[in-house]
């Protein structure tokens, strides 16, 4: 397979990953015509061993690093008003974010890469990107430190995502064990994350525990649970992020920056919502 072949599907990646990195369309776009000019006068630039995807990122990377185009981050785009509110959160928030530690946070909560594909694209370890992710995370934290309700029969996993939670900066209000207490912590104490499991203390379902928060509030949901197949009924929030166990400490701090960064709050599944508004109605 040619290189222009190999590249050709990842394009449309390319250019939202460097509006991303870059902080506007149009110098984004300047990289991706350079990075594919470089291909064309080198074509070694281009790695083979690597995926085709992570090369291209890489061949962007290199150029990004060395080539001083117009960039403006934070500037107005004329496609701005097309962003949801959340994208704009989210390019508002990249703009404070040091460069290393912006790229490591792009490629993985945009792009999806693995830690090692992170790598490649780089050119560095998997332990640098590691430490680039969790630098990510700590200013991250910095911007939008929160208070958060861990949902979590278990007391040792309670207390490892406690650590977790606080480690990153944020604050945890209460750690609820059943659906009762977690509601009762939420109105006690407005949360601006929540973590929970899905099997709690007394049987009770986590899953609905969050859905009544949600007739409270609009919050970011992280469901950390060993019974994944739970959502596969649509009955959940949407959105919400799903880890399963055993989980990796990592991954766990990343999907709460991640959660926070972009702002995504949940909200009930449309069925519920629907159904909440035609009983309101008839009040």
């Amino acid at each position: 397979m040619t290189i222009s072949l190999a590249i050709a599907p990842h394009l449309p990646y390319l250019r939202r990953f460097a509006r991303a990195v870059s902080g506007s369309q149009s110098s984004g776009d300047a990289y991706a015509v350079a990075t594919l000019e470089a291909i064309v006068a080198d074509s070694g630039v281009f790695r083979t061993d690597l995926e085709p995807r992570v090369a291209l990122y890489q061949v962007f990377l290199g150029v990004w690093g060395s080539v001083s185009l117009t960039t403006d981050l934070g500037a107005a785009e004329p496609d701005q008003s097309s962003l949801t509110k959340a994208q704009a959160a989210g390019s508002k928030r990249l703009g404070a974010l040091t460069p290393p530690s912006r790229v490591a946070f792009v490629l993985s909560a945009v792009e999806g890469f693995s830690e090692q594909q992170i790598a490649d694209a780089l050119g560095c370890s998997v332990e640098d990107a590691k430490t680039l992710l969790h630098r990510a995370g700590l200013e991250i934290s910095r911007q939008i430190a929160t208070d958060v309700l861990i949902i979590e029969d278990e007391p040792m996993i309670a207390m490892n995502i406690e650590a977790l939670v606080e480690d990153l900066g944020h604050r945890v209000t209460e750690v609820a064990r059943t659906h009762g207490e977690a509601v009762a912590a939420v109105k006690r104490q407005k949360p601006g994350l929540i973590l929970a499991d899905v099997q709690l203390a007394d049987d009770s379902s986590g899953i609905s525990a969050v859905l009544e928060i949600l007739g409270l509030l609009n919050v970011p949901i992280v469901f950390i649970t060993a019974y994944p197949e739970r959502f596969l009924t649509g009955e959940h929030p949407e959105p919400a992020f799903l880890i399963s166990k055993p989980f990796r400490d990592d991954m766990v701090k990343a999907v709460i920056s991640q959660a926070l960064f972009f702002d995504q709050k949940a909200s009930l599944p449309r069925a519920k919502a629907q159904g909440a508004g035609k009983q309101a109605s008839a009040g």
